[in-house]
């Protein structure tokens, strides 16, 4: 067993923490990375690569979006490798009046802070998706929504932080975090020795949980999983996302006009399509624990819901479908925050579906309040304090 020191040790290498490493790096700060598997092996890895403000909520969150969307299109030109980014906008669109009513009063809440909101009707979806089914009665548009590759850009990052002078240390658990005798951080044990260290970042992701146990803390993180589909290469059905306006309400938990099983399964359009001319087809949202198994009856499901929307998809291969599990917290927002009972213990988890989205911008926040400079966004609102009314401290 081997003892050795940094700046800031972090915990988990998707992309959270590879993002949290880069800048931190990028600040001058000695950084060690302690990821249990791969660099972008777990959540970072079963995901889509959307950089949107459109499905946030009016106000901080999509501001946050928006400063995210900022950054990352700046990682284009600071980064070693490229990450296949592109910036073409994204849609929602309505299956009835009723749904447009909804949506219009959404972009309305956008606009009035600011955002590049729009509604688009029947003859404007048509005239871009020709493929689209005929009875969609229009949607809306967030002109600055971007997408990239986030394994690539994972990777990016952390080889661009190793260069800056992180040190990356994949397969290594972490096992216990040393308290000093008043309660604060003063060292990370792993299965490979001691890091010496008085700042730790926990950006496990859906195993944040357990590592906040490891100082006392309880946080509401739980696995949230998720299946997407992979189509075979083909002739271009659309260039930018789409996904349809329900979506929304699957993501914050709201009832909708579907049958049970997409209920259920929290089912909803989400289409994407790729660099590599094939595209992503999701989504759903279940709570099932840890299970990473592929229930063919969520894939059925989310094919339905793809056909209904390009009847055209009906006739197209599937190549594979994946799952994967989004850390979720009650409020649909992130936890980044110090926790002051445990002096040098910081949080950077919780985005459930927005990791890929916020990863830009929790990373930068994460460095400037660890150096102790002044945040690029005030971050109060994603305090680890707001829950622990719920949660408690154990």
């Amino acid at each position: 067993m081997t003892t050795e020191s940094a700046d800031v040790v972090i915990i988990g290498g998707g992309i959270i923490g590879m993002a949290t490493a880069y800048y931190l790096a990028k600040l001058g700060s000695d950084v060690v990375v302690v990821e249990k598997g791969e660099i972008a092996g777990g959540t970072s890895s079963k995901c889509d690569g959307n950089i949107l403000a459109i499905d946030k909520e009016p106000g901080f969150d999509s501001q946050m979006s928006l400063e995210s969307q900022k950054l990352v299109s700046q990682l284009v030109m600071e980064l070693d490798e490229e990450f296949e980014y592109r910036a073409p906008g994204s849609i929602l669109v309505c299956e009835s009046d009723e749904e447009m009513e909804a949506a219009e009063m959404w972009v309305n809440r956008q606009k009035e802070v600011g955002l590049p909101f729009r509604m688009l009707d029947r003859g404007e979806i048509r005239s871009e998706w020709k493929y689209m089914a005929d009875d969609i009665h229009g949607g809306l548009e967030c002109a600055t929504d971007s997408t990239v590759n986030p394994v690539l850009l994972t990777y990016s990052m952390a080889v661009t932080a190793e260069r800056l002078g992180a040190r990356l240390k994949t397969h290594t658990w972490v096992t216990g975090i040393r308290l000093d005798p008043s309660g604060a951080v003063e060292g990370v044990e792993t299965s490979s020795g001691l890091i010496r260290t008085k700042h730790v970042v926990n950006a496990a992701g859906v195993w944040s949980k357990p590592i906040a146990q490891m100082v006392g803390i309880e946080i509401p993180v739980e696995p949230r999983k998720g299946h997407i589909l992979v189509s075979s290469r083909t002739e271009s059905i659309g260039t930018r996302k789409v996904m349809e306006f329900s979506y929304l309400m699957s993501k914050f938990g709201k009832e909708r006009k579907v049958d049970q099983l997409t209920e259920q399964y929290g089912v909803a359009l989400v289409f994407e399509p790729t660099a590599s001319q094939n595209f992503l087809i999701g989504s759903s949202r279940e709570f099932v624990g840890f299970d990473m198994k592929i229930n063919v009856d969520v894939i059925r499901c989310i094919a339905r819901r793809a056909i209904r929307f390009f009847p055209v998809m009906k006739d197209i291969p599937v190549l594979r479908s994946y799952c994967g599990l989004r850390p979720w917290t009650p409020d649909h927002l992130p936890i980044v925050s110090r926790v002051e009972e445990v002096p040098g213990f910081y949080i950077a988890a919780g985005h459930e579906g927005d990791g890929i989205s916020l990863a830009a911008i929790t990373g930068k926040v994460m460095s400037e309040c660890i150096t102790g400079q002044e945040t690029t966004i005030s971050i109060e609102p994603l305090h680890y304090n707001r829950f622990k009314k719920e949660a408690g401290k154990r």
